[in-house]
């Protein structure tokens, strides 16, 4: 069991609430506000990042308690805790057995992978918004992606301006930019390519019908060192003209087929776009097992447009990944044949079994 016991103290709308699994597959119901997707939310915050919502830690407080909050939970043989306190609403501390540690650590613990309805618009919003889910999937494997990518988005503002200046730009500060750039921006890609490849192997070793197959691509060639270099360097005058940079990773895109159908992701259906997008996450999460970490796997209102067969091919799925599973839905209906299941009913606030 990855969480053999979460307790939630003063965050969201839950002043005082206590969870212990039995069963890997946890199946939260009740109407839309009563705080499911608040307990995910907590359980994403076992790992390092923003969690699923990505909101600032101020508002994770509950609004009439007494500022701060708090999130502890079981894990093997030890006790992860993490939360604020009032004085000091927007630093987030992270302790295990009660020792203070780097946020970062968590990810030696416990590998956590969510998809949220805010995520099912993926195929049809821009560009941007598919490279933001792409680097979250790449970060969880290569922590080094952040560094890359905050160093060559500071580079390319930094160049950004210069050229923005009135009169020539000082050529040796644009080239030792353009360097900069160059060298994070091919780690970017090669980080990016690296994932969506992997993807592509785990997606087709478990493929299974009727679940959609994806086929995935980054758009645009291979970005290597000394080619983007040339190229920034070349597209001075256009870039100036333009206001922006017009060559470089932060310019592609997630490419997403339904290979069934030969089609593109944005042209099939909802469900179907629902279907695409579960197993790429499903395909993460079984990437990032590994001996000694707990994986779990967070999805919210995932059954909400999937027909039956294809919610009894997620749930065979799910169980297959061998991690722990936290589902929620307004009704119980919607997950019929998960016998086994821990089913929790969750009512502004409270939660109580199912």
């Amino acid at each position: 069991m990855a969480i053999a016991r979460l307790a939630l103290t003063d965050f969201r709308n839950h002043a005082d609430a206590l969870i212990a699994p039995a069963a890997p597959m946890i199946v939260l119901t009740g109407e839309n506000g009563a705080g499911k997707t608040n307990i995910l939310e907590a359980v994403s915050l076992l790992a390092p990042g923003r969690g699923l919502r990505g909101a600032p830690l101020r508002d994770m407080a509950r609004q009439d308690g007494p500022g701060g909050f708090t999130i502890s939970a079981r894990i093997g043989d030890a006790m992860i805790g993490t939360g604020t306190q009032a004085s000091a609403p927007d630093k987030r501390q992270v302790r295990v057995d009660g020792r203070m540690v780097a946020a970062s650590s968590l990810a030696d613990r416990l590998s956590v992978s969510w998809l949220t309805p805010a995520m099912d618009r993926l195929f049809l919003e821009s560009p941007g918004g598919r490279r933001r889910f792409l680097d979250r999937l790449v970060l969880a494997r290569a922590p080094s992606h952040a560094m890359h990518s905050a160093r060559y988005e500071a580079a390319m503002r930094a160049r950004n301006a210069l050229l923005g200046e009135e009169g020539p730009a000082d050529p040796d500060w644009l080239t030792a930019l353009e360097a900069r750039m160059a060298e994070h921006g091919a780690a970017i890609d090669a980080a990016r390519r690296a994932l969506v490849h992997a993807l592509s192997d785990q997606i087709a070793a478990s493929a299974q019908a009727p679940f959609a197959q994806p086929g995935l691509a980054l758009s645009g060639g291979v970005i290597e060192e000394p080619g983007l270099r040339a190229a920034l360097r070349a597209g001075r005058a256009q870039d100036r003209a333009a206001g922006r940079t017009l060559a470089g990773p932060h310019r592609a895109d997630l490419i997403v087929r339904h290979l069934g159908k030969d089609q593109e992701a944005a042209l099939c259906s909802t469900g179907e776009q629902k279907a695409l997008l579960l197993s790429i996450i499903l395909a993460h999460a079984e990437l990032r097992r590994a001996p000694g970490h707990a994986l779990v796997i967070l999805l919210d209102e995932v059954a909400a447009h999937l027909d039956p067969g294809r919610r009894g091919a997620l749930f065979g799925r799910l169980r297959a990944t061998g991690g722990q599973v936290w589902m929620t839905g307004t009704e119980a209906s919607l997950f019929e044949g998960l016998d086994d299941a821990t089913r929790l009913i969750v009512a502004q606030g409270g939660i109580r079994p199912g």
